[in-house]
């Protein structure tokens, strides 16, 4: 399945939080931390607020670094949660939609104390919201 999402660039802030993340989980890559904080923020139950968010940082990865095998599953999710929001599913929704999960998750996951070790981030997987 081909994804209309190409390259993804990251906010500073989004790059510090990560940076934050990679000290605390040991994850030393960013695609990976990524598809956890885009997993954290498609199980909350509301949509992400629509902000304008910079991509002002030299953080960049293209769709298939971030997604990997996983591409048609990580799309699906997407759209499938654009349908649940009431949002159409066509190119520049995906895009933002993308976007503003992928931002919300990073600052959900840098932002809970309790994320001290990989380990806390499989706990927190684990269980319900």
């Amino acid at each position: 399945m081909e994804s209309p999402i190409e390259r993804i660039r990251l906010s500073q802030t989004a790059k510090d939080q990560l940076l934050k993340l990679k000290r605390n989980t040991d994850i030393e890559q960013w695609n990976i931390l990524c598809r956890w904080a885009f997993c954290r923020s498609l199980a909350e139950p509301t949509p992400p607020t629509s902000v304008p968010i910079p991509q002002d940082s030299n953080v960049e990865m293209t769709w298939r670094v971030f997604a990997g095998e996983m591409g048609d599953i990580f799309l699906l999710a997407l759209k499938q949660r654009c349908h649940n929001d009431g949002l159409d599913i066509n190119r520049e929704t995906l895009i933002t939609q993308f976007r503003l999960h992928l931002h919300r998750g990073i600052g959900y996951l840098a932002g809970d104390a309790n994320i001290k070790k990989i380990e806390d981030l499989i706990e927190m997987a684990t269980k319900k919201l």
